[in-house]
């Protein structure tokens, strides 16, 4: 069976850098066994985002790959936080944001970008918690999907 560390590896991505908040919170916040990590953007390697509104400026697609480069995103800042994915046995819940148009109706489909990468680095055992993906009328800076997450740490 393959450590986290190793599925990323195997995935052959390059992650963005962890993103500065853009306000007063912190990025993660560690309490008990649990590691919340606040809502993120989809931030690509060259530390911009990702803009536009699905179904407007971003088809459903271009929303799937916007969750995945988020997915990345909150990836990168577990590992400035823990040092190593290795430290997270797994998913607990994740709450998408899609900003999109009013008749878009396929949310769940656009955070399945976040949900499967996850899975295909926990597993799909762990990689996969509850969730909830909702629809939104705007988003910070127009960026098209926003996701925060609860993770379980492993007892050490």
């Amino acid at each position: 069976m393959m450590t986290p560390e190793e599925n990323l590896a195997r995935l052959n991505v390059e992650l963005p850098p962890p993103p500065a908040p853009k306000g007063v919170y912190k990025p993660a916040l560690i309490v008990d066994n649990f590691i919340y990590v606040s809502g993120h953007g989809p931030v690509q390697t060259s530390g911009t985002l990702i803009f536009g509104r699905v179904g407007e400026d971003v088809d459903m697609e271009g929303g799937k790959l916007a969750a995945r480069q988020v997915g990345l995103t909150i990836l990168a800042t577990l590992k400035t936080a823990l040092g190593s994915l290795n430290k997270i046995k797994r998913v607990v819940k994740i709450l998408g944001m899609v900003n999109c148009t009013s008749d878009f109706g396929s949310h769940p489909y656009v955070i399945n970008g976040c949900s499967e990468l996850f899975a295909d680095i926990w597993g799909t055992e762990n990689g996969i918690g509850v969730r909830s993906a909702v629809g939104m009328g705007s988003l910070p800076e127009n960026i098209p999907v926003e996701i925060e997450v609860i993770f379980e740490l492993n007892q050490d």
